[in-house]
């Protein structure tokens, strides 16, 4: 299912955010419209779809990014007639809306679900968050701080308006957001000399000298992910809120980490019930900054791509216990390297008392083991080391029914199927000439 640069009346794409593909497969189409002014057309555009027998799957509104005060739906559709489709999209161009465009993210080869073959792909499903954003909870600390929540919608409309390869906007946080921060960097940095991995004491030290780390300033994410760049080829992208797993995973398989930019309420410094700046960039980015983590988090991502929904589920508890709460040995102890336990005070206290279940990483185990969200892990899970964790994750992942392997072009930012002998040969052909340049070189210290 190749996809164009063209939007529907065959301009350039440059008009257009979306990659639009050529074709509709699969049962599954999802669509993304903006409506004219008239009032009520939302309802007549709905009502197109029930007299066509076209079946709204799922929907959700975002303010447009084109008209202030207009508003964007993305819906998917359950449509067995490709011909009815075509007649409901053709009347919404004519009479009701401004622009549609087709996002088809139905099924490749009718069976696997579509996942994103090029970096810029990402700008296709990075705002379709499941929660939080400018919205909260009503048990959530900031629910009832109407300044609060006017901040939270700044930081959503920078994440709804990004695009890869621009700059991430920089933010000029406040005294207080500067007095949050500063109260839980300050709390954990006591505890990782003696409780987190030595990966992550050995890169945060470059994060105080290089992206400005320090308690009374909050690091920039354009700084932060110019420095990942530099040292593992990843980089951040400012998100509004949490995102699907298969989303979220996809990222990672492009070296592509999903980041918050917002802090957590003042009146509880020390607790959040969703990932904020906190929790990114004191828990995860120091670990994104080591090759040997960052290949481990992309093994994960790609291993997501185009599996089943159930692999998908399973794919993020291996994600969970690992790179959110995971453990590993070092020099005969245990330290912590899981971004939720290296940006909250009272668990990585915890995780290394005897308290918990401590059990040794096994991909085949921990993907069905069940665990909260709302209070310390009861399990944990210990990594020999990132390279055994990456090589039994990839081993895990080769039993993920896909009718093709995938192979990541570190050149073009793009994945590549492999489900022809001719791409295995181009392949085969980099490999000789890249396994070339290593027996060269190895013949030096002959």
């Amino acid at each position: 299912m190749d996809a164009a640069f063209l939007n529907k009346d065959g301009e350039s794409g440059k008009k257009s955010m979306y990659i639009e593909e050529q074709s509709i497969k699969g049962d599954v189409i999802s669509v993304m419209f903006s409506l004219k002014e008239d009032f009520g057309a939302l309802v007549k555009a709905l009502r197109l779809f029930e007299e066509k027998g076209v079946n709204l799957t799922h929907i959700e509104s975002r303010p447009s990014r084109l008209k202030n005060g207009q508003y964007e739906f993305f819906i998917d559709l359950d449509c067995k007639s490709v011909s009815s489709l075509e007649e409901v999209l053709q009347s919404l161009r004519q009479e009701i809306c401004g622009t549609v465009h087709e996002l088809s993210r139905g099924k490749i080869k009718d069976t696997v679900p579509w996942f994103p073959r090029a970096i810029q792909d990402l700008d296709r499903f990075a705002n379709q968050i499941l929660s939080y954003g400018s919205e909260l909870d009503a048990d959530h600390p900031g629910f009832t701080d109407p300044m609060y929540r006017a901040r939270r919608k700044e930081f959503a409309d920078i994440a709804y308006n990004y695009r890869h390869g621009e700059d991430i906007p920089r933010v000029e946080y406040t005294e207080e957001e500067k007095k949050t921060w500063g109260i839980v960097f300050e709390e954990l940095k006591t505890l990782y000399p003696t409780h987190a991995c030595h990966e992550h004491n050995s890169v945060f030290p470059l994060l105080e000298q290089y992206c400005g780390y320090r308690r009374n300033n909050i690091p920039q994410l354009q700084d932060v992910s110019k420095f990942l760049q530099s040292c593992t080829g990843f980089r951040l992208r400012p998100v509004a809120g949490l995102l699907s797993s298969r989303d979220f995973l996809a990222g990672l398989a492009f070296r592509v980490f999903h980041s918050t930019q917002y802090i957590r309420h003042g009146s509880k410094p020390m607790y959040t019930p969703e990932p904020d700046v906190c929790h990114e960039l004191l828990g995860h980015v120091p670990l994104f900054a080591n090759p040997s983590f960052a290949q481990f988090s992309q093994e994960i991502g790609l291993a997501s791509l185009g599996a089943p929904d159930e692999y998908i589920e399973k794919l993020a508890t291996v994600y969970w216990f690992t790179v959110e709460f995971g453990l590993c040995k070092q020099n005969d102890e245990i330290k912590a390297y899981g971004a939720g336990l290296l940006s909250s005070f009272g668990e990585l206290e915890y995780c290394l008392t005897d308290k918990p279940d401590i059990q040794p990483f096994n991909p085949e185990v921990t993907a069905i083991q069940k665990y909260p969200i709302t209070s310390f892990q009861p399990v944990y899970y210990v990594a020999e080391s990132f390279e055994d964790a990456k090589e039994k994750v990839r081993k895990y992942a080769a039993n993920i029914p896909r009718p093709f392997s995938i192979h990541y072009n570190s050149y073009t930012q793009s994945v590549e199927v492999l489900d022809s002998i001719k791409q295995i040969n181009n392949l085969v052909d980099n490999i000789h000439g890249e396994m070339g340049i290593l027996c060269h070189a190895l013949k030096k210290f002959e």
